[in-house]
């Protein structure tokens, strides 16, 4: 289902929230590093520059992103799993999860066990889309329902910065819009081309080839009303959390 290409076409606009994430671990010297939900590598391994002697570890559902994160070659060892099945070792000072939660209902439970299951004083980072509200999500669920996928779609799988301190006993939890420029250089909608890395794959892999082209011409058509090209790009406000959190030492 994963196309690494497809998910790299925007890639500085969706690196820039992993570095932001990143850049709050207050971690100096952690002895073991994960990226849960790692995709092609590009990002984990940048967490070899911030960390050098760290073990540095990927873990995705998806054999081709794995695939394609292994050919990198470099310091940190991919490998194909299951985030749900996921324990972080006796070591595991910095756990990263971007990104990759939204696909999960019982990411809640899974934040509070792996606090639970870290060793004292390791951090937890975590950024989940939060734009399920944006425009671009409400046409998709409804242009879902007409050819009867809206069962894959999702309304809102993620809580607000303030849910997540909550849970995480006052961890650093925020929030930022990015507005991404969107270059229309191209036949397809950009939006419709940014989403097709991410919430279209549910999609795809319930319609056969010939109602997934029709589904795609009709929400290109949606998307076109509601962000207009102007000059040679398309403004595309972009919501996402963040939360940031300690074990107790």
């Amino acid at each position: 289902m994963w196309d690494p290409a497809v998910y790299r076409r925007f890639g500085s606009e969706r690196s820039r929230p992993f570095f932001d994430l990143v850049n709050r671990v207050g971690a100096e010297k952690p002895r073991a590093v994960t990226d849960l939900g790692c995709g092609p590598g590009d990002l984990t391994l940048t967490l070899a520059e911030r960390w050098p002697g760290a073990r540095l570890t990927g873990l995705d559902s998806s054999p081709e992103m794995i695939d394609k994160a292994n050919a990198h070659g470099g310091p940190a060892a991919f490998r194909v799993g299951d985030v749900r099945e996921w324990h972080p070792g006796p070591d595991t000072d910095v756990l990263v999860t971007n990104a990759t939660l939204q696909w999960v209902p019982e990411h809640r439970e899974l934040l509070t066990r792996w606090a639970r299951e870290l060793p004292p004083g390791a951090w937890i980072a975590m950024q989940v889309p939060g734009n399920f509200g944006a425009p671009s999500h409400v046409l998709l669920r409804e242009v879902g329902t007409r050819y009867g996928v809206g069962h894959v779609l999702r309304e809102a799988p993620v809580g607000d910065p303030a849910d997540y301190a909550a849970l995480m006993n006052g961890a650093d939890a925020w929030e930022t819009t990015y507005l991404h420029l969107l270059p229309a250089d191209g036949d397809d909608h950009p939006v419709l081309r940014w989403m097709e890395g991410t919430a279209l794959r549910p999609v795809k892999a319930a319609l056969d080839e010939n109602a997934w082209q029709s589904f795609r011409a009709d929400l290109a058509r949606e998307l076109s009303g509601a962000y207009p090209v102007t000059g040679a790009h398309v403004a595309f406000p972009f919501r996402r959390i963040f939360v940031v959190a300690r074990t107790a030492v």
